[in-house]
């Protein structure tokens, strides 16, 4: 294994171990998804709460392996405080680069580019994606 790779490894144990942003609010004004993949067991529920048009919180929720929560976690800190459109790119890239498919490399991905390696994987992609895909969900609920 090379540099990079144990550096994203890290990343994610440490995403998966310390999530950042764990934990549903009551509060109104959130739009909330919930995703269960039964072939895995992967079973994550996303809230964000758009304002004037910027991602003011992302909050998660869930079980599954590291691959899935982690990315839960970053996905969160990576969009807080977007705009609503940037924070859809940002998703849009990630999921593309994820499945293969071409995506803009201009794009800043964050912490979220040490989910590049689980393309080599497709049985994984889904737990990398599914947070982000619920995500999207509460952006086209709004």
């Amino acid at each position: 294994m090379n540099d990079l790779e144990t550096l994203y490894r890290q990343v994610i144990m440490d995403h998966y171990k310390n999530p950042r942003n764990k934990g549903l609010l009551s509060s109104s004004g959130y739009k909330t998804i919930h995703i269960k993949n039964p072939t895995c067991g992967d079973d994550i529920t996303i809230q964000s709460l758009v304002e004037d048009g910027i991602v003011k919180d992302v909050r998660h929720d869930g079980t599954g392996c590291s691959i899935c929560c982690s990315s839960a976690s970053v996905m969160s800190e990576t969009l807080i405080g977007k705009t609503k459109e940037d924070a859809e790119k940002i998703s849009e890239a990630y999921i593309n680069m994820l499945t293969n498919k071409e995506y803009d490399e201009n794009v800043d991905l964050e912490e979220a580019i040490v989910y590049q390696g689980v393309r080599k994987f497709p049985a994984r992609v889904k737990c990398a994606s599914i947070a982000w895909k619920a995500f999207q969900g509460t952006l086209e609920s709004e």
